[in-house]
């Protein structure tokens, strides 16, 4: 099979990893192949902020798991399983926004192309982790800090930008099943 079609059939979300913490050399690599992405106008709207420190984790994760409660407050409605097993792993898990990943990389982006553009990063981000035998899941939970203004000053975040992607980081303890995926909707003209 060709290598990259590979890469995309085998990615998964990770929310299990091991403690070890991940090559500084290794994460500039996957942030280079994530700064290859195409951006609308080559305008390139992104940054990249790497967190590995335990104590901004710590605060990262204090700040997330109530904005991201509230932000799941209605799905109560909408699908009441769902919610009740989400809301059971919040109860039982240390860290069940960030998965106590060794490495968090916040993709930053601001402008008018960034919406489109910084998506496409931080796909190419988590293929680039995966060909490395890095495990990776990109989490909107976790851009729920903005109301931490320790955590917006240590992240430098600026009037208009927003946060696309925290990426876990990590090397994973075990390689999740691949979920049901639908066939494609596809019109041919």
């Amino acid at each position: 099979m060709n290598a990259v079609l590979e890469a995309i059939q085998n990615r998964r979300s990770v929310r299990s990893f091991r403690p070890q913490p991940v090559p500084a050399d290794l994460l500039r690599t996957v942030i280079a192949a994530a700064n290859q992405a195409p951006s609308g106008m080559n305008t390139q709207p992104w940054r990249f902020v790497v967190v590995e420190d335990k104590a901004l984790k710590r605060r990262l994760v204090e700040t997330a798991v109530p904005n991201s409660r509230k932000y799941l407050e209605p799905l109560k409605e909408v699908n009441p399983g769902r919610y009740a097993s989400i809301m059971k792993r919040y109860d039982e898990l240390e860290d069940p926004v960030y998965y106590s990943a060794p490495a968090i990389i916040f993709v930053i982006g601001a402008g008018a192309y960034a919406s489109d553009s910084c998506p496409l990063a931080c796909e190419n981000l988590m293929l680039a982790a995966l060909s490395f035998g890095l495990g990776s899941c990109w989490v909107k939970l976790g851009s729920l800090i903005r109301d931490n203004p320790e955590i917006v000053s240590a992240l430098e975040l600026k009037e208009g930008e927003s946060i696309f992607g925290p990426i876990l980081i990590g090397y994973p303890t075990e390689q999740p099943k691949a979920p049901p995926k639908r066939d494609p909707v596809i019109k041919w003209i």
